[in-house]
């Protein structure tokens, strides 16, 4: 592990650090409407297994288990499917639709996914009326790539890495008309994914209805670091200043810790990481901005620490990948760095299990 205090909390990067202009609510407005037009909208459970805690040397944990979201398996089953959903709410209310089925009837909606995005892509267009196209690198499974075509997504093998698939959903898109709906944000390019980031809100929402008591700490995984941002915020508004945030990135994409300390947006290039869904080299700009501010400390965790930690949560029936146990991970393998943390018997820590096993 790599931990690095923040030295930008409370404040946010320099006027100068070029980040793209755009704000993010603290509150996901459409929420209610979204939810009541969703196949499956009942809140995700949070756990509380004591085992766990006293095996990592802790007073409480809680695990905001959102493998089963929406039937989706990620809780990224909230974030495109809820922009979709807000794009159609303002259609009906301008008068420019009748009803929220066609709301959307001829757009097209397109985005590069390594996984849990396209899906809740896929599945958000066609409840609006909209059709989806995902487009995918080389290195995402065919098993993804079949469980998009199941749906009624179009689906397009586009390039070696995640960065070139999003190189071509944006020429395509421009070429076709159609509507970019990427997961992260950078200059010219913010609106569609803060409304993605705000479909996140929901799932904090639901947490300071079920926590029994404020946390200590809350440990989130990041990749470009919309779910990072989405729930720091949440965590503040909720609980305060009190609360220790803290941001867990593979140590072969630690896109988030390099920009921080390098004070703007820079890209950290490596290997490829067991951690797929994490594996960013570049940060989305709104997340980097409320990151900058709320989060007390970013950390890596290797490959290997992200697989000891998935084993570990099999046997106790959390069957998830690396992507979705790194934060758990990152408290797993605290060791030395847990005194400056202020880890210990007394500290209750919120962590997310955000998506199921890649055969769930």
């Amino acid at each position: 592990m790599d931990t690095f205090k923040n030295p930008w909390r409370g404040k946010g990067l320099p006027a100068g650090a070029g980040l793209a202009e755009g704000e993010l609510s603290e509150t996901a407005a459409e929420a209610s409407g979204f939810l009541e037009r969703s196949p499956d909208a009942r809140a995700t459970p949070l756990l509380d297994p004591a085992e766990l805690a006293g095996t990592f040397g802790i007073g409480a944990l809680y695990i905001k288990d959102e493998r089963n979201r929406m039937g989706l398996g990620s809780f990224k089953a909230l974030g495109a499917a809820y922009a979709i959903a807000k794009r159609a709410g303002l259609a009906v209310r301008e008068g420019n639709a009748k009803d929220y089925g066609t709301a959307l009837e001829g757009l097209t909606f397109a985005c590069a996914s390594a996984g849990n995005h396209g899906l809740s892509l896929a599945a958000g267009a066609p409840l609006y009326g909209a059709k989806a196209v995902i487009f995918v690198s080389e290195t995402v499974p065919e098993a993804f790539a079949v469980r998009l075509r199941q749906t009624s997504a179009g689906v397009v093998r586009a390039g070696a890495t995640y960065e070139d698939s999003m190189a071509e959903a944006q020429r395509e898109a421009a070429r076709n008309g159609w509507i970019l709906l990427p997961d992260s944000t950078w200059p010219d390019m913010t609106g569609a994914g803060r409304d993605v980031m705000e479909g996140y809100l929901i799932m904090g929402d639901e947490i300071s209805r079920q926590m029994p008591e404020p946390p200590t700490h809350v440990f989130l995984q990041a990749g470009v670091g919309g779910l990072a941002a989405a729930c720091a915020l949440s965590a503040r508004a909720t609980w305060g200043q009190k609360v220790t945030i803290m941001v867990v990135e593979p140590d072969y994409a630690p896109a988030l810790q390099a920009s921080i300390k390098a004070g703007k947006a820079v890209t950290a290039p490596g290997p490829v990481s067991v951690m797929g869904r994490l594996d960013c080299k570049e940060p989305s700009h709104l997340a980097l901005k409320y990151l900058a501010r709320e989060a007390d400390f970013f950390t890596t965790v290797t490959d290997e620490e992200a697989a000891d930690t998935v084993a570990l949560l099999a046997a106790h029936n959390l069957a998830t990948t690396p992507s979705g146990a790194a934060g758990i991970a990152a408290l797993h393998h605290a060791g030395a760095h847990a005194t400056a943390l202020n880890l210990g018997p007394d500290s209750r820590v919120l962590c997310y299990l955000s998506e199921g096993p890649e055969d769930g």
